[in-house]
């Protein structure tokens, strides 16, 4: 009954992917919503969902990873560009409305562009399309948490998941009061924000995420899907609900 609201398994090699299911299932983990973040990672998203049935693809553009966004040399994204332009990207997620379960990875990232402009635009056509195909949106808000939230207020999709918001209490409960759901990842352990998250959001509005291979809960292993049961404990624990309570809410 444990899901994984947001999740990069195109990162992991195949061996290794085939190990991480299989604890997945294992430990009772039902479906791993799987991002793309431009067009040719679209398209491994699509296969691996084709090879792997727990695997539900989202398809999206990453912020960062649009042609006229321009990055902040030497940052961990500026060498990662698509070859395809935003509206081509837009039309082959629309193509596959279908197949997908959501619109993402897609926002806005003030950490490494400062520039807003095209970013803004780029958003907003995304919102638009979903709207138009009635998919959730998965967002991604790094450093633009206020316009993230500010943009989405006043679009008719309240199907929103807020991943690794990392906005103030405020936020927060605005974008709750919108509807908006907001997903705890795995560091829940050792970080206060999050912990503060899972304790003033309404159990039914709150969705657990990896972000694997990245934000591990342990120094030395790489971040996965099983690892979801851990966050569980950690919200039943701060909202003193019985851990079952907690899994059911969620699925």
């Amino acid at each position: 009954m444990l899901i994984d609201a947001h999740a990069h398994l195109d990162r992991f090699s195949e061996q290794e992917l085939k190990e991480i299911i299989e604890r997945a299932k294992k430990d009772k983990v039902s479906a791993i919503i799987t991002q793309g973040v431009y067009h040719e990672n679209n398209l491994k998203v699509l296969e691996l969902s084709k090879k792997f049935p727990i695997i539900k693809p989202a398809l999206g553009l990453y912020p960062l990873d649009a042609l006229n966004v321009k990055v902040i040399e030497g940052s961990e994204d500026s060498d990662r560009k698509t070859e395809f332009d935003v509206d081509s990207t837009l039309d082959f997620i629309k193509k596959n409305k279908t197949k997908i379960i959501g619109i993402g990875e897609v926002g806005l990232d003030l950490k490494f562009s400062k520039e807003m402009e095209n970013k803004i635009k780029n958003f907003n056509k995304i919102i638009e399309l979903s709207e138009k195909i009635k998919k959730p949106l998965i967002v991604h808000s790094r450093g633009a948490e206020k316009e993230c939230i500010e943009i989405l207020e006043t679009s008719s999709n309240k199907k929103i998941l807020m991943h690794m918001f990392s906005g103030n209490k405020k936020l927060i409960k605005k974008g709750e009061i919108l509807g908006f759901y907001f997903s705890i990842p795995c560091i829940i352990n050792k970080s206060q924000h999050f912990q503060m998250m899972a304790e003033i959001i309404n159990i039914n509005q709150l969705l657990t995420e990896t972000d694997c291979p990245w934000l591990s809960p342990f120094p030395d292993k790489k971040n996965e899907p099983s690892f979801i049961k851990f966050t569980i404990e950690k919200i039943a624990e701060i909202k003193k609900f019985d851990k079952i309570e907690v899994e059911n809410n969620i699925f």
